[in-house]
Order: C-alpha cells, then structure tokens, then sequence
C-alpha cells in the first residue's frame, strides 16, 4: 500500500481553504486536488458543508485538503455553516484564504486574518481569477495571483502551500525515539468485548509501525501471554508498552528494571499535552460531592456494555476520590467552548483528532482555570503506575 493508504488523517496535516462565497474557492480547491472535489456552481454558496480529500502534497507527504463553506453565508442556516467553517480553525494547521480578485479583500476576508493570527496558523492569501485582470499586481509576502480556471500559477500555489511548515515539524515519533536497533518491545493488547473486531486500534498500529521503524522488534501478546513472553526472552525487554485498562495486571507481571508505560501516555506525549495531562490528574484528590466531570471522545463509536469512557472511567473516579461524582459526556467533534460548569475535563487519547484539534481543546479548558487530563493519566493514577509510565520521560516524572 502507499503512504497515502496508510496515514490516518489524525496523523496527516490539514491544509482548509477558507473564503467568502463566489470567489472561486471551490475552482482553486479542484484544481490544487486536480479532482472535481467540489461542485462549482456561478451560484453563491454551493459549498454547504466542509469538503475533505487526501492527498500527497510534498515536501509535506499526506494531507488533507479541506473545502469549506463561504464564510459571508447569510440567514439561519447560513450562520450554522459560518459556525462550522470556524470549528475547522481548530484543527486546521496551515489556512488558505481565497480571495476574487477582481473586488478585492472586503471585511469577512479581514476577519478571517485576524482569526488566522490569533490562532498562530500559517496562513497563505491567493488572490485568484487573475485571467480576468487586465493587469496582475505584484504579490506581496504571503501571496499569490491564481487562475482556477485557466489553472495558471497552480503549481506555484502548492509550492507555497508546502513551505508554509517545515517538514521537521511533523515527524514526530510515537516511540521511536526512545528505541535502539533490535530492542526487544513488548505490546500488550488485550482482545476483549470492548477491541474492535479483526483489527487493531490506531495506538497500537502507529506503536507497531514506530517500533519496526526504529529497527527494533516489536512482539505482540495479550496480557495473560505476558509473564510466558518475558520468561522465554529473559526479561530482556528494552520496554513494556500496555493498553492502560490491564496497566495494573501489567505492571504486577512485569520486571521493575523494565521500562513500562502505555499507549494512551505515550500518545498524550506525541499529541503535546502530556505534562497537562499529569498536572490535571493531580486534582483528583481535590473533587467534592456533586462536582461534574466532563469525559471527552474525539471518535464516535458504538458503546459496549462495559464502555470504557462512560461506564469504567466514572467508576474509577468515583472509587479513587471517595466522592459522589456527576459524568457528563461528549463525543466526535463537538467539545463544549464552555467548560466552566466541570470541575475536570477526561479527555481520551485523541488519536483521532489532530494535534492542533487537541491542543486547542486543552487550551479552550486551561483558559478557563478547569483540569484537563486523559484516560490513560487516570487509569495510571488510579491504579498506582503513573509514577512507573512517567519514568521514561524525566521532565514530566520530575512533575510529580
């Protein structure tokens, strides 16, 4: 399979175009994609709902263009897709304004700027329908003059589209990093009534993939195989990675010379908010009677009837504060923008959103002065291996 097939769109950067109705960003979407992405219509507002297609942008590598509606829309349902348009900020990583450039930047196309620059995007203005200039200005920074239709300066576009962000930037290892050349690296993966059926969850593929990647061997065991694996390779395991629901069962079997830590706080650590996530799970001990907790998913699924997010989590928590808690839950893209009425926010692992998607959630709640921490912190603490999962990155195991 190519790398296009294999990288989840969590892992791929997001490119949105953004722009008021009319001015052809849907034309320029279709010709940077070289697809009929998008419908084109001389219609205002043909584009009603963000449109999304992979692709390989280099020197990027995979991303993921996004179409969305004009951000001038008018009327009720117009305003709801004004709203959507801006939630797509959130988990956008470099922004794209499409401008026509017969009229100009009017005060929608301003606001969007600034937006831009708020949120710390790298932004790029394309001034398009150049063929129907009679004369084409000269482009400042930031800027390019394009032809949707007679496709000019498209190729260029992309250019600048992809040095917008230094590849460096986005090659983050999962575990890689911490590995050496044939490193024995044991995954437990427990198969029980809450794994998805024939496959494996994204945490452990990207774990698997890190591990070969690094030159190391990764060995894949259910957590009642663990002891048997440990034993035939006499405990030379470089590390232990565990799903954090047989952290406790784990951390019993295995050697304490042997580095261990789980899925859900290595991806904290790869999503950037790791040392958040261990200064929120701090405030367990401070939860009163009545408090709320919110628990956050970013995917949606079919819950089971022993679903980690609303029925385990909240049975931890009340167990380990000895208090009579209040759970309310969200899930997929929505995440309230007010999260003041929650004593503490469980975020999950994120490993279907965005870096950027998650951070900003992280920051939406710091911002307003509540805890933010995820599964795998708290499972962790519950069960008394945070200290042992943090040991393999210093600076955070110093926090504690």
């Amino acid at each position: 399979m190519s790398n296009l097939n294999q990288t989840p769109s969590a892992n791929r950067l997001h490119i949105s175009f953004f722009g008021c109705r009319n001015a052809g960003k849907s034309s320029v979407v279709n010709a940077v994609t070289d697809q009929e992405l998008s419908i084109v219509s001389e219609i205002k507002g043909t584009t009603t709902d963000p449109v999304t297609k992979s692709m390989e942008l280099l020197p990027l590598g995979p991303v993921v263009i996004i179409d969305t509606p004009g951000i001038d829309d008018t009327g009720a349902l117009g305003e709801l897709r004004v709203q959507r348009t801006k939630k797509i900020l959130n988990k956008t990583d470099i922004a794209v304004l499409v401008v026509d450039g017969t009229v100009g930047m009017n005060d929608a196309d301003c606001q969007l700027v600034n937006l831009f620059r708020q949120k710390e995007l790298p932004y790029l203005v394309v001034y398009n329908k150049a063929d129907l200039m009679p004369s084409v200005p000269e482009a400042k920074e930031n800027e390019i003059w394009v032809s949707a239709i007679k496709k000019t300066n498209i190729w260029e576009l992309k250019e600048q589209i992809g040095s917008l962000m230094k590849t460096d930037s986005i090659t983050h290892k999962l575990v890689g990093q911490l590995l050496k050349p044939m490193d024995f690296v044991i995954l437990v993966c427990p198969i029980d009534e809450s794994a998805p059926k024939g496959r494996m969850i994204l945490p452990q593929q990207q774990a698997i993939r890190d591990v070969l990647e690094a030159g190391a061997v990764a060995l894949v065991v259910r957590e009642h195989e663990l002891q048997d694996t440990l034993e035939r390779i006499q405990n030379k395991a470089a590390m232990v990675i565990t799903d954090s629901q047989v952290f406790a069962l784990v951390g019993k079997v295995t050697p304490d010379f042997i580095p261990l830590t789980s899925f859900s706080i290595l991806m904290a650590n790869y999503k950037g908010f790791l040392k958040t996530a261990v200064s929120g799970v701090s405030t367990l001990k401070n939860l009163k009677d009545k408090d709320t907790v919110l628990i956050s998913e970013g995917c949606t699924h079919h819950r089971q009837c022993n679903d980690i997010g609303t029925v385990k989590l909240p049975r931890w928590l009340q167990e380990y504060s000895g208090k009579n808690l209040n759970f309310q839950f969200c899930s997929g893209r929505e995440f309230p923008e007010d999260v003041s009425p929650y004593a503490l926010v469980v975020h999950c692992g994120g490993c279907m959103l965005t870096e950027r998607e998650v951070q900003y959630r992280m920051r939406c709640t710091i911002d307003q002065g509540i805890p933010f921490t995820n599964y795998g912190t708290v499972i962790a603490m519950v069960t008394g291996t945070l200290e042992r999962s943090l040991r393999i990155f210093p600076e955070i195991h110093d926090m504690l």
